[in-house]
């Protein structure tokens, strides 16, 4: 696959008013089935219809499987949104704030909302009367739990979360915590800092299209840092994608669009303190690479070593890394195989690393201590 043209036409896809570009030569087939691969099928089909769809010299055969594809990505986005704002009407009536964290938040921040590709609903729920600091985590999952099993007595859980399998077809997340880093130190900061800013999240609403209601989001600043730390986290985890990395581009294209009142330059020394610095600057690597995205919109100076690094486990692993390999192994051999990879990533991020395999280790034997 020519890299150059494939970034050509995601800068494209991005950029709405950009309608000049015409690619020539381009091999649709390998086009589609790494939009598939980085869950971002919708969003290349957007861009393949504004430069005239079959005009593009496309086989019919392939623009009708992807249009029907993109059709099926539509009514899903719809039904998300429906069952989004009913489950968190459904928590706040029974005692919990909320808050949205990822997937149709940022799908409301694209130019065409219903081309993001749909994942899990991820919420954050704190029960009232306690606070979304580290020191209530053990009372808020306890809370949580109880409501939970309920309905699903035997239910496992995480660290993080615990599903909630309430429609079929469906997953469903509920969050103890945001997100979490793997080294100690790093995860009580990022906790206490997203702790502190939480109550400023339940508030902050916003409608979903197709959907009666509002859901609570989070604020541009929160999603700076949250997000950031997520993508981390699952780089060193399995992997990451395309999908989310181009959140992150329209999640700054709205803080520089908007009077947000954030300094970007600033938030370095934010990005330091919570360990994200680094890896900071390998995303605003692919941020000007895949996007395209000027130098005044980004929170880091570009870390090229970095970024070639992140960029090529993009594109082998796909959307969270599920087309490395790596997810396809049992436990043992998986462990194994992480372990491996961590130590290769040790010289570009050596806490977060090194702390990777004590921590999976570590949650292992936690979740056989509290499975009941």
């Amino acid at each position: 696959m020519d890299i150059q043209q494939l970034f050509q036409l995601t800068r494209y896809a991005v950029d709405i008013n950009n309608a000049v570009f015409a690619p020539k030569d381009v091999e649709w087939e390998e086009i589609y089935t790494f939009s598939k691969q980085q869950a971002i099928t919708g969003v290349m089909f957007d861009m393949l219809m504004r430069m005239g769809g079959k005009e593009t010299g496309i086989e019919r055969r392939l623009f009708l499987r992807w249009f029907q594809l993109y059709n099926g990505i539509q009514k899903r986005n719809k039904l998300v949104n429906k069952y989004s704002v009913q489950i968190v009407q459904a928590f706040e009536e029974r005692g919990f704030k909320c808050c949205l964290l990822k997937g149709q938040g940022n799908a409301s921040m694209y130019h065409n909302p219903t081309a993001r590709v749909s994942g899990d609903i991820d919420l954050l729920i704190i029960p009232k009367g306690l606070s979304a600091l580290p020191k209530d985590l053990k009372k808020r999952r306890h809370k949580i739990l109880n409501t939970v099993r309920k309905k699903f007595p035997k239910i496992p859980f995480r660290y993080h979360h615990v599903d909630f399998p309430i429609i079929k077809g469906l997953p469903i997340e509920l969050h103890f915590i945001p997100c979490l880093m793997n080294n100690m130190l790093y995860n009580r900061r990022i906790q206490q800092w997203l702790g502190e800013r939480a109550e400023r999240q339940y508030d902050h609403r916003i409608s979903l299209s197709d959907a009666d209601g509002t859901v609570p989001v989070p604020t541009l600043e929160y999603n700076i840092v949250f997000q950031m730390a997520h993508m981390m986290h699952h780089f060193f985890d399995e992997g990451i994608g395309l999908r989310q990395m181009m959140d992150y581009y329209y999640l700054l294209r709205k803080v520089s669009n908007e009077e947000s009142g954030i300094d970007r330059k600033g938030f370095g020394k934010t990005l330091k303190y919570l360990n994200l610095y680094r890896f900071s600057g390998a995303v605003m690597y692919v941020m000007r690479e895949a996007f395209g995205m000027p130098e005044e919109w980004m929170i880091a100076p570009v870390d090229e070593r970095r970024g070639k690094t992140l960029m090529a486990e993009i594109l082998r692993g796909g959307n969270f890394g599920h087309y490395s390999g790596l997810t396809k192994h049992g436990t043992a051999t998986k462990y194994v195989l992480k372990h491996w990879r961590n130590i290769q990533l040790a010289l570009e991020y050596p806490t977060e690393a090194l702390s990777e395999p004590i921590f999976r280790t570590w949650h292992f034997f936690w979740r056989l201590k509290n499975k009941k």
